[in-house]
């Protein structure tokens, strides 16, 4: 089964003073622990970045791993860089994730597209009902169809996108704690305490 890898990279961070996707996590960008982290799972890999200057900055650093692309909407958000990605694969399925989750567990990502296969998407979903649309796998033709119709309606939330599909698989992160069980995967870097506590973790 031919997939695709989209990661979404465009969002600024003002905590942090620079793109997410550039901070080091011990010597290295989170973007290139992203990268490594999928090496071996997709066909392609794309990385959807909000600006001519971010795709400036990205690329020398990610290709030609990773193809580098502009979103091609207006409006900066997650679903739009999910649209933007959705429809520059080639693969009958993507797995979309964040650039600034540096323990993702390749174990949790090949399992969710596995359980995608045959259905417009799998996605995490915790015990209180809270679901992970940016670390989940999905059908690349309904994904994008569902980010369309969200954005046609003046939505830009990834939750418009999933409330789109038809056939959503949620997985539960007590399922997936069998392959991570600290879920660590989940363990995003949004400020420099979060990043003080990655440096101090043991990998």
């Amino acid at each position: 089964m031919k997939t695709s890898i989209i990661i979404l990279a465009g969002g600024p961070s003002k905590r942090l003073g620079k793109d997410k996707g550039l901070v080091e996590l011990k010597g290295k960008a989170l973007i290139t622990h992203i990268l490594e982290k999928v090496a071996k799972i997709a066909d392609e890999e794309i990385i959807v970045v909000g600006s001519a200057t971010q795709k400036n900055t990205f690329s020398p650093l990610c290709e030609p791993v990773a193809d580098v692309i502009v979103d091609k909407y207006d409006g900066h958000s997650p679903l739009v860089g999910a649209l933007t990605g959705f429809e520059a694969v080639h693969s009958a399925y993507s797995l979309l994730l964040p650039c600034d989750t540096p323990f993702l567990s390749s174990k949790i990502v090949t399992m969710l597209l596995d359980r995608c296969i045959g259905r417009d998407a799998a996605v995490p979903r915790w015990p209180n009902g809270w679901i992970e649309p940016l670390q989940a796998a999905y059908n690349t033709k309904s994904a994008m169809a569902a980010a369309k119709k969200a954005l046609d309606h003046g939505k830009r939330n990834m939750a418009s996108l999933i409330d789109s599909l038809e056939d959503v698989r949620y997985v539960s992160t007590q399922v997936l704690r069998e392959l991570d069980p600290k879920l660590l995967s989940f363990f995003n870097i949004n400020t420099f305490e979060d990043l003080q506590k990655a440096e101090s973790m043991e990998w």
